[in-house]
């Protein structure tokens, strides 16, 4: 189209050009309000989730959660010309020794390895030395162009972390969490953490749920599907993989009831399959 303006230049006015380019960008402004006014994460968000592995971009989705350390600019740059809005995750609550700011952590506030998880701790998440790290960060996604985030691990309380660790530590912490995403007009995602979820929601944008149907906790939940706000869900069980006696038709017709937006995936979260119940 720019290039069709370009070539009658001199059919139309200089006026006519700038409200030609003006109104080029206005998808891609309009777009990016709605995600600042929280009017894109609603109930009817669709979504794709892939932390590993080259990303595959080919998924008609509004949504992209993807790693926040390994995507580059360029992948997310590619995914706003296609229209989605990006989620970057990172891990609020734990240590990985793979990433790059690792030498940020003093060993004061690692605590007990995440079980399953190798070169993974979990951190004191009262210590005031995190909250530079965490900000950090937020400022890299910003830089990186996400449009909001998805911190991991935001349910320390509740695990053998090695810290005594109170349920209002982790209210603060989250509410930290949120507050310095949204100070930077980044949308932010709550994880898991489903029994605080009633105090949380007022502070974050959308969730993030792991298996609330294989545990049937998915009425905790409610309180953002009240709020019209996106409740993305995965499911790992083999029995939904396999759809053993009907059990994935099952769940996406409960998920559909519920309002949530659950997807059957791979724990690894490499896209090595996919099944959508949306």
């Amino acid at each position: 189209m720019i290039h069709k303006l370009c070539n009658n230049i001199n059919n139309i006015s200089i006026t006519t050009l700038l409200l030609s380019i003006f109104f080029l960008g206005c998808s891609s402004s309009e777009s990016q309000d709605k995600i600042r006014d929280n009017t894109l994460l609603d109930s009817g968000t669709s979504w794709q989730w892939q932390l590993q592995g080259t990303i595959n971009t080919g998924y008609d989705v509004d949504v992209y959660d993807i790693d926040l350390f390994d995507s580059n600019k360029t992948l997310i740059s590619s995914l706003h010309d296609e229209g989605k809005i990006v989620i970057c995750y990172f891990s609020g609550g734990s240590y990985e020794e793979w990433r790059d700011d690792n030498s940020s952590f003093p060993p004061e506030v690692l605590g007990n390895d995440l079980d399953g998880w190798a070169g993974e701790k979990w951190l004191d998440i009262r210590s005031d030395i995190l909250k530079p790290i965490m900000q950090a960060r937020l400022d890299l996604a910003v830089e990186k162009g996400c449009d909001g985030v998805e911190p991991d691990n935001m349910d320390g309380y509740t695990n053998n972390t090695g810290f005594a660790l109170s349920a209002q530590d982790q209210i603060d912490y989250n509410i930290f969490i949120a507050t310095q995403a949204k100070n930077r007009n980044l949308l932010v995602g709550l994880k898991n953490d489903l029994d605080q979820i009633a105090e949380l929601e007022p502070y974050f944008d959308f969730s993030l749920n792991e298996q609330c149907h294989y545990y049937n906790e998915c009425s905790k939940l409610q309180p953002f599907v009240d709020a019209n706000k996106a409740v993305f869900n995965a499911e790992y069980a083999q029995k939904y993989v396999d759809n053993t006696n009907g059990a994935r038709d099952l769940l996406c017709a409960d998920a559909r009831a519920q309002g949530l937006r659950t997807l059957v995936l791979p724990l690894a979260l490499d896209d090595s399959f996919r099944f959508s119940c949306e």
